[in-house]
């Protein structure tokens, strides 16, 4: 198994033993000249060690941190408590509106041009897809035409028609 890192797998010295033990083939992308046999094992484990050593460290500074700002008096956590993880985004409704309005008045101004394009017999999506940035007209979101951008403008259009 290849790993980029060793604190990835973990920061636990007992599961990385059991895992060495189990005579499973690890690789560490951050360590690449572990040697094999008994010195790659204990290089491993004092890896390992380090890295729950310090993950310990960090919780116990965390906890530091957090019992004195409460103790100054410091509101911690949400500000609406479990209601707002609850409930629904506000605003989420109207902005997905706006985003979907958007392709859907992009989609309208490219009408004219897309039926230019398939009256040239230019009908498959890639084709159409290359037709568009040859011409440099930009995507919805400023790239390149890929074929499946093409298929959402034609979908819209189709709904704009009612061919649906």
């Amino acid at each position: 198994m290849v790993f980029a890192k060793l604190d990835r797998l973990t920061r636990n010295v007992d599961l990385l033993r059991t895992l060495v033990s189990s005579g499973v083939d690890l690789v560490f992308c951050d360590l690449p000249n572990v040697p094999p046999g008994a010195m790659g094992r204990f290089l491993l484990t004092q890896m390992a060690s380090v890295a729950e050593l310090e993950a310990g460290l960090t919780s116990e500074r965390t906890k530091a941190a957090l019992a004195a700002a409460k103790a100054r008096g410091v509101k911690l956590g949400n500000p609406n408590g479990a209601r707002a993880l609850r409930g629904k985004q506000v605003g989420n409704k109207e902005a997905v509106a706006a985003i979907k309005f958007r392709a859907q008045e992009h989609a309208t101004n490219l009408r004219s041009i897309v039926d230019d394009v398939r009256a040239q017999g230019i009908t498959s999506i890639r084709k159409i897809a290359e037709e568009l940035n040859q011409r440099g007209i930009l995507a919805p979101r400023g790239g390149e035409w890929q074929p499946t951008t093409v298929v959402r403008l034609l979908a819209r259009l189709s709904v704009q028609a009612g061919q649906l």
